[in-house]
C-alpha cells in the first residue's frame, strides 16, 4: 500500500507538472495574437512622409489630429506667459506663413488650420502639435540668432506637422502598450521580483530599442524637410548649422548621451546639415533670386 501510495504521489506531481507546462504554452498565446495583431494594424494604417516618402505608421484622420493639437495647444497657452503682440510676433508669424507656404508649393497641404504664438520665457525651446500649432519660447531667440536662424528653427517644427510625426508617435505607443500587456500575461506565474526584472528589461528595451531611436529619427526627419522648406521660402539655409554650433555652446558638454536622448546630438545635427546642405543652396539659388 506504501508503494502504491508513493506511486500515487508521483503521478499526481508529474501530472502537476504537466499541467503547469500546458499553462506556460497557453500563456504564449496573447504574444502570438499581439503579433498576428501587430503585423496587420501596422500595415494596414501605412502613409508615406512627404519628402522622404519614408513609410509611416498613422491609425487617426487628420481631423481627429487637428482636433487633439488643438485642445492640446489652448492647455498649454492657458498656463504660459504668451505674448499677444508686436513686432518679434509679427516676425514669428510672417515666417511661420512663408514656410507653410514652401511646404504648400511642394505639395504639402495637410489643411491645416497653422498658428504661431511666441511665449515668454527662459528656455531655449519650441514646439510644433499636431495640426499645425507652433510655439516659439522667448529663450530660443538667441541661438537662432537672426531671421534665417529663426526659420531654421520653425521649419523643422513646420516639418514635424506636415510629416505627422506626433500621430505617429502615437501610434507607436500604442502598439508598445498592447506588447507590455502581452507580456504581462505571460509572466503572470513568477514570483514578484521575476515579474518586475523581466518587465524592466522589456521597458529599457522598448525605450532604448524602440522609442529613442524612433525619436531621434523623427528630429534628422524634421531637420531635412525643414532645411527644404526654409531654402524654398527664401531663408539661408547656410545658418542651419550654425545655430546648432550656438545651440552647443549654450549647453557646454551639459546634454545628454544620444543614446539615452530623444534628439540627435548637436554634432550629429551639424554633420547631417552638411551633408544636405548642397541640396538646400540648389533649391536657394532656384526660387531665390
Amino acid at each position: 500500500m506504501a508503494r502504491i501510495g508513493y506511486g500515487g504521489r508521483r503521478q499526481s506531481y508529474g501530472y502537476r507538472r504537466r499541467r503547469r507546462g500546458l499553462g506556460w504554452k497557453w500563456r504564449l498565446i496573447p504574444i502570438g495574437l499581439f503579433a498576428l495583431y501587430g503585423l496587420w494594424y501596422y500595415f494596414s494604417n501605412q502613409e508615406q512622409v512627404p519628402m522622404t516618402s519614408r513609410k509611416q505608421l498613422v491609425d487617426i484622420s487628420r481631423e481627429q489630429e487637428m482636433a487633439l493639437g488643438y485642445q492640446s495647444y489652448q492647455q498649454i497657452l492657458s498656463q504660459e506667459r504668451v505674448i499677444p503682440s508686436g513686432e518679434l510676433v509679427d516676425q514669428v508669424r510672417s515666417i511661420g506663413n512663408r514656410i507653410a507656404a514652401a511646404a504648400r508649393e511642394y505639395g504639402h497641404d495637410p489643411g491645416f488650420d497653422w498658428a504661431y504664438n511666441v511665449i515668454e520665457s527662459p528656455q531655449a525651446n519650441a514646439f510644433a502639435l499636431p495640426g499645425g500649432k507652433v510655439a516659439i519660447y522667448t529663450g530660443m531667440l538667441p541661438i537662432a540668432g537672426n531671421m534665417d536662424g529663426l526659420a531654421v528653427v520653425m521649419g523643422h517644427e513646420i516639418a514635424h506637422a506636415t510629416a505627422r510625426h506626433g500621430a505617429e508617435r502615437m501610434a507607436y505607443q500604442k502598439l508598445v502598450r498592447l506588447g507590455s500587456m502581452a507580456a504581462s500575461l505571460v509572466v503572470g506565474d513568477m514570483g514578484y521580483n521575476a515579474q518586475r526584472m523581466v518587465m524592466g528589461a522589456l521597458g529599457a528595451g522598448a525605450q532604448y530599442g524602440v522609442l529613442l531611436p524612433f525619436s531621434r529619427n523623427h528630429e534628422s526627419e524634421a531637420d531635412y524637410i525643414g532645411l527644404m522648406y526654409m531654402a524654398r521660402a527664401c531663408f539661408d539655409p547656410a545658418e542651419a548649422p550654425k545655430v546648432w554650433e550656438r545651440m552647443g555652446e549654450l549647453k557646454d558638454g551639459q546634454e545628454p548621451n544620444e543614446f539615452q536622448s530623444t534628439h540627435p546630438s548637436n554634432e550629429t545635427r551639424i554633420q547631417q546639415f552638411g551633408q544636405w546642405m548642397d541640396e538646400a543652396q540648389d533649391v536657394y539659388s532656384k526660387h531665390c533670386k
